[in-house]
């Protein structure tokens, strides 16, 4: 059976839908998204990711074409109809189709385009989440509203493609001598004292939603959590390494440039903060 995915206000097989080729996502990255995560036919924090979503619009003056609710609704209906019991729901908002290719926005009554689909993945049984993770550090060429959840991504392929080359799972960025996240994670470290470490919000990262929920889950939790920035150099001599996003959660790094990291092995902070939001996680979604 085809899946079906959410195009404009229609439910379509996938081999069905289209976008014209002048929409501004395709020609100019003009778009923003969201994914959010699916377990046990559940949406796990779907209201902060919609919140988050009206931000990057408000960011970028673009317009929902329908209200959050209507959202909400697309995301349930679509795993009804793929029967989807865990994975990820992904959400694209673009400036829509202008007629031609224009570096000027289009007029405001230029419908934008919105584009929703499922994946199958595995999330409680990530294939990483026990043995860790193997990163690189890259140069972070990124461009300097990483706060804004663009489709501009350009910049994090080339960085996973080059981890890829060197039989690394994923690279976690510089810039300017400091760690700014992974590719498509948040990122923390943890020190000597188990204090968890991660940057603090700015221009430079992405608001994580798991980064969210989880920092309030380590203070419920009694787990020290210090938000400052850190070099690799601290990263190198952490106790523990951890990244998180929506479609893995919490996973541990057990190297970094070839560098093992604590004894190698997933370290007991990052355990516990991985047990305790799937536990937050499967009682969002238990029904």
């Amino acid at each position: 059976m085809q899946r079906m995915v959410y195009v404009d206000g229609q439910y379509l097989p996938e081999s069905q839908a289209t976008i014209s080729v002048f929409d501004r996502g395709f020609l100019f990255a003009d778009a923003v998204y969201e994914v959010t995560s699916v377990i046990n036919g559940g949406l796990v924090d779907l209201d902060a990711h919609l919140a988050r979503l009206q931000r990057s619009c408000r960011e970028l003056s673009l317009t929902l074409p329908v209200t959050i609710d209507t959202l909400k609704n697309i995301h349930l209906a679509l795993i009804e109809k793929n029967a989807l019991h865990e994975g990820s729901i992904y959400l694209q908002l673009s400036r829509g189709n202008a007629g031609d290719r224009d570096f000027h926005y289009p007029p405001t009554d230029v419908k934008p385009t919105l584009v929703l689909f499922t994946q199958a993945r595995p999330i409680i049984a990530h294939p990483k989440a026990e043995i860790g993770l193997t990163v690189i550090t890259s140069p972070d060429i990124r461009w300097q509203r990483r706060d804004i959840k663009t489709v501009s991504l350009l910049a994090a392929c080339m960085a996973k493609e080059l981890a890829h080359a060197q039989q690394a799972d994923d690279a976690l960025l510089v810039e300017n001598g400091f760690i700014t996240e992974g590719t498509s994670s948040n990122c923390y470290i943890v020190t000597d004292d188990k204090t968890v470490i991660t940057r603090p919000l700015s221009h430079a990262l992405l608001p994580g939603i798991t980064r969210q929920s989880l920092l309030a889950l380590a203070q419920q939790d009694n787990i020290s959590v210090e938000e400052r920035p850190f070099t690799p150099e601290d990263a190198y001599q952490a106790r523990e390494i951890f990244i998180t996003s929506a479609t893995s959660f919490v996973l541990p790094v057990v190297k970094l440039d070839d560098r093992i990291i604590g004894d190698g092995k997933p370290g007991p902070i990052t355990r516990r903060l991985r047990e305790i939001y799937i536990d937050m996680a499967q009682t969002q979604t238990r029904i």
